[in-house]
């Protein structure tokens, strides 16, 4: 069995906290039993091990979360790279394709793919390493698993069962889906029997490569990728799922939670205060999230999420805080604070002056034995000042160390990389006129590699 976990979208409806970069699924708001803070990834990736999973299972991303998604579970999970974002149908289309062409993984091999980010307990992996053996049984084309409801939501999709499971069987079969009804809808389907769409779907790898042939389109990873701009952005339920012949459906009977709106997440956490905050006595039900350096205040309100980070504030009445992706869907900036691979950095000012030149000022932090690739940039200059920990830096070729009160000056199109020895921090400053990812040039991610290609020894230096 094959495992997929799709990480994708943005997140907005969690912002300021969530960006392009830095989705819900990142954010580490979830409290361990030690007291900790981890991430939906985290949590989700924990169950996995825990259940025997994860060494059969890939995330599938986007270019633009493989840094955070490297920095969190760290760099040997395998990744399946996405070139741009659509919507589930291509995304398990070309992970399939993946399993199929790069792992070479058997024509009927089970594969689940399922939500990077469901907060549930942990034998609901228990119910997932049973879908192989529904798909078995039953000779369904896609196996499903439903969340038996608590509640009539209008929030959720529901699957409606043909019959419930009787005589010791634990599967149905799916007559038909209804996506976010009614409350007195979903009432009515309850009684029924119907189930919540959780997301997680199962199918023999074969399977899915007679639906791409069937499109016109590759089976082939690579060629797949190439053309993935042109797929039709589709759900996988509406494209694949609803147009199956023979659907089963194993019920889940436990807790299940979609944490994607502040005022359900918030329901989860573990304390009502992160950061600096100040709650006051008789502030009920009240949750402050402050990833700022200053405090934060909140007297006499109850009900109320405040969230403050580099990309923003918000104060919101929980009931209201589902609007906020309505309210800032025109509002583009870029994200001011990131976790890679090697570390993470925040911007802590930015000002365009009227001439067109730009001043970008970070704060980043690299963890010790981690390095930035070996690269340079074509349209700025950057200064770094070292203001804490020790590391070594390449430049133009020369291996060097540098600690605190070092300033480094990189011009455009010089060769760069820094590692930290201890936890290193420096302050960044970036000049030019324009000021944007797109202008990093990348040659090696490696330290070992970076050492043996590009560092000129010192008796090269001398005889040159």
């Amino acid at each position: 069995m094959k495992i997929v976990l799709l990480s994708g979208g943005s997140g907005k409806r969690l912002w300021p906290l969530s960006n392009d970069t830095r989705s819900k699924q990142f954010l580490k708001l979830l409290q361990t039993e030690s007291g900790q803070y981890e991430s939906m990834v985290q949590r989700v990736w924990g169950q996995l091990t825990r259940a025997g999973l994860s060494e059969c299972a890939y995330v599938a991303t986007s270019q633009s979360q493989i840094e955070v998604i490297k920095a969190q579970l760290g760099t040997r999970q395998p990744i399946i790279v996405e070139p741009e974002r659509r919507d589930t149908f291509p995304a398990i289309a070309l992970a399939a394709a993946y399993l199929h062409s790069v792992c070479e993984a058997a024509p009927d091999e089970t594969v689940v793919v399922l939500p990077v980010d469901p907060f549930v307990e942990d034998r609901f992996f228990v119910q997932i390493s049973k879908l192989e053996h529904m798909l078995e049984i039953t000779g369904a084309d896609i196996g499903l698993l439903g969340v038996r409801p608590t509640y009539p939501s209008a929030k959720y999709g529901y699957i409606v069962p043909r019959n419930s499971p009787d005589g010791g069987m634990e599967y149905c079969e799916a007559e038909h889906f209804e996506e976010k009804p009614s409350e007195q809808r979903a009432a009515e389907l309850i009684s029924r029997g119907a189930l919540w769409n959780c997301g997680v779907f199962a199918f023999r790898l074969d399977y899915m490569m007679q639906e791409l042939r069937s499109r016109g389109l590759p089976v082939v990873y690579e060629q797949l990728n190439e053309r993935y701009a042109s797929l039709t952005a589709i759900s996988f339920d509406y494209e694949i799922v609803e147009r199956a012949e023979r659907v089963s459906v194993l019920p889940y009977d436990g807790s299940w939670k979609d944490l994607g709106t502040w005022n359900t997440l918030t329901e989860e956490m573990g304390s009502s205060r992160v950061g600096k905050a100040v709650l006051s006595d008789d502030c009920q039900a009240a949750h402050v999230i402050n990833e700022l350096e200053i405090p934060v205040a909140v007297l006499g309100l109850s009900n109320v999420i405040v969230a403050a980070s580099p990309d923003g504030i918000l104060v919101a009445d929980k009931a209201a805080s589902p609007r906020i992706k309505e309210v800032m869907r025109h509002q583009e900036q870029r994200p001011m604070y990131e976790e890679r691979r090697w570390g993470r950095y925040r911007v802590l000012d930015y000002i365009q002056y009227p001439d067109g030149g730009q001043v970008l000022t970070k704060r980043i932090l690299i963890s010790p034995d981690c390095n930035l690739s070996y690269q340079y940039h074509r349209k700025r200059q950057e200064v770094w000042t070292v203001v804490a920990g020790r590391g070594e830096i390449v430049l133009a070729g020369e291996l060097r160390t540098i600690e605190r009160g070092d300033v480094i000056v990189v011009q455009p199109n010089i060769l760069h990389s820094v590692r930290a020895i201890t936890d290193l921090e420096m302050i960044e400053v970036q000049t030019g006129e324009e000021l944007v990812e797109e202008d990093i040039v990348r040659l090696e991610l490696d330290w070992h590699n970076i050492i043996t290609k590009y560092v000129v020894s010192a008796s090269r230096r001398r005889e040159a």
